[in-house]
């Protein structure tokens, strides 16, 4: 674990299960010959189209960076996303990837993990698009802790459709929609994803890349579903948001403290709460049956059943239970 992230070792937990798929290295994809190794050029589609000084950029390019350290086939790699600024960033990768319909990136990339267990899924969005229209989804998709990466790249604003309030915008927040100041209590993405059930909470922010470098490729190692708040400043609508946890600006980058217990759910609970600039880390982490390993457990039980059989034989069987 990196010096980045604190993490305190827990003899409660039981070390996670390795992750039941078989991914080819690439020095032996099981073609005739080795692959040469990936390149940022290799991972790199279309040139991306955000705002200059846009958080996300920082984002897609430490994705690249730990897609090229950790050496996947390109074939196994796959990235979802919903509507939205962050939500382009399917375009942009060179691999398997969907741009899905605005808030259901995560049933998309659930649907994706389940059956395909050698696919290493990513999603990205924003927080509209994962808390607001999304909200239901990522409820369920924690709680059920598909096998799975979500990153929420977190500006405090919709600025797709140009400075609209958000489910994460602080009060008193000047917007569209809130020409006198955001009076709604805004939603905490750490708590809510700790009290739907992820079993990987983490928070890191776009002005230091070496802990969103870190913080991601954790979150990827997780046998489970794995979320993580980047904080992403958007320069057009909401300027300076961020400013008090960047160093560079005069504000304060606290790490999550070295002492915390990362398998105590309400200690990770209580760090989530403190205020803005708050903490960056890893808050909570434990090892629990991912619905991927449960439903290929239900299904092998099931094929037992009718081991043998043909097709036919199957369907009389159960024509036969249903008279």
């Amino acid at each position: 674990m990196s010096t980045l992230i604190a993490e305190k070792p827990a003899t409660a937990e039981k070390p996670a299960a390795a992750p039941a798929i078989s991914i080819p290295s690439p020095a032996s994809p099981g073609l005739n010959e080795p692959r040469k190794p990936l390149t940022k050029k290799d991972l790199t589609a279309d040139h991306p189209t955000w705002c200059p000084g846009c958080g996300d950029y920082s984002v897609l390019a430490l994705f690249f960076k730990l897609l090229e350290k950790r050496q996947f086939a390109q074939e196994n790699i796959v990235t979802v996303s919903g509507i939205g600024c962050s939500s382009r960033f399917p375009y942009f990768v060179q691999g398997h990837g969907a741009h899905f319909i605005h808030g259901r990136s995560l049933p998309f990339a659930s649907g994706v993990s389940l059956s395909r267990p050698d696919l290493h899924v990513f999603v990205f969005g924003g927080d509209g698009d994962l808390f607001s229209i999304g909200g239901n989804h990522f409820t369920h998709t924690a709680r059920k802790n598909i096998r799975l990466t979500c990153v929420c790249m977190d500006n405090w604003v919709y600025g797709l459709t140009k400075k609209q309030t958000s489910p994460t915008s602080p009060p008193g927040y000047k917007s569209k929609t809130d020409g006198w100041g955001a009076v709604d209590q805004p939603i905490n993405p750490l708590k809510q994803a700790l009290a739907a059930g992820a079993t990987f909470v983490a928070r890191t922010t776009h002005s230091n890349p070496n802990h969103v470098l870190q913080t991601m490729e954790a979150a990827m190692s997780h046998d489970g579903f794995s979320f993580v708040e980047c904080l992403s400043e958007c320069v057009e609508f909401y300027e300076g948001a961020f400013d008090a946890s960047n160093p560079r600006k005069g504000g304060v980058f606290n790490l999550v403290p070295t002492d915390h217990d990362v398998t105590n759910e309400q200690a990770a609970y209580k760090l989530a709460s403190e205020p803005f600039p708050g903490y960056f880390g890893l808050f909570y982490k434990v090892s629990r049956p991912t619905k991927n390993a449960l439903e290929a457990k239900l299904n092998a039980a099931q094929q037992e059943k009718v081991k043998g059989l043909k097709d036919w034989q199957i369907l009389q069987k159960t024509l036969d239970r249903m008279r």
